[in-house]
């Protein structure tokens, strides 16, 4: 019990340091693994719900600063938790936007803010298409990384590949849905890497 205590918190505080990193980031304009590869973004799919909610935080903020002026102790209390909110809810989006997808050498990099990251090799892609689904059911084998509730393209792979959860549970997956804010690019992108010609053998210099 006390090891699975300790686990989640852990997880709960690389979570929350990587939700700050990715606000210095996005301030810098800067991305996360990135380098050497094609980056494609996702963030607009959540992006006017994630505004929507930052501004109620605010809203709510100054509404409970009038409510609770009399009452001092409470109203520190409160306002801390509601900047933490509204910290956290910016952070979310912020991590969107600075850790895109990322089609490198050989791996397909798939991922949803701090949550998800994962890295799937080319030569195990059976088949990638633009698939709009707005419905999504749990199934064994099968893994959804929905953005704004939508995900865009679906990609099937040879054989199972291990996805790990924030917690570190274990999953197999075979299929992976994901939103992407150019899929068609993104399809087109990664179907030219599976069938790109491999590169000619190393020849010996003439004497």
């Amino acid at each position: 019990m006390r090891t699975a205590v300790r686990r989640a918190a852990c997880v709960l505080v690389r979570h929350e340091l990587r939700l700050l990193a990715s606000l210095a980031l996005w301030a810098a304009r800067r991305t996360h693994g990135a380098d050497g590869g094609r980056a494609f973004g996702y963030a607009r799919g959540q992006g006017a719900v994630m505004f929507g909610l930052a501004f109620v935080c605010c809203v709510e903020t100054l509404t409970m600063s009038v409510l609770l002026r009399d009452h001092p102790t409470v109203h520190h209390v409160v306002f801390v938790l509601d900047v933490y909110t509204l910290v956290f809810v910016v952070g979310v989006h912020a991590a969107a936007v600075v850790r895109p997808h990322v089609l490198g050498p050989g791996v397909l990099r798939v991922r949803h803010a701090v949550h998800v990251d994962l890295r799937i090799p080319i030569d195990r892609i059976a088949t990638v298409r633009r698939e709009l689904r707005t419905t999504h059911e749990r199934a064994d084998g099968e893994l959804d990384i929905p953005m704004g509730a939508q995900t865009t393209v679906t990609v099937e792979l040879t054989h199972p590949l291990t996805h790990f959860t924030p917690l570190g549970r274990q999953r197999h997956v075979r299929v992976v849905r994901f939103h992407a804010d150019a899929p068609a690019a993104l399809v087109q992108a990664l179907t030219q890497a599976r069938t790109a010609p491999s590169p000619l053998p190393d020849r010996p210099a003439p004497a």
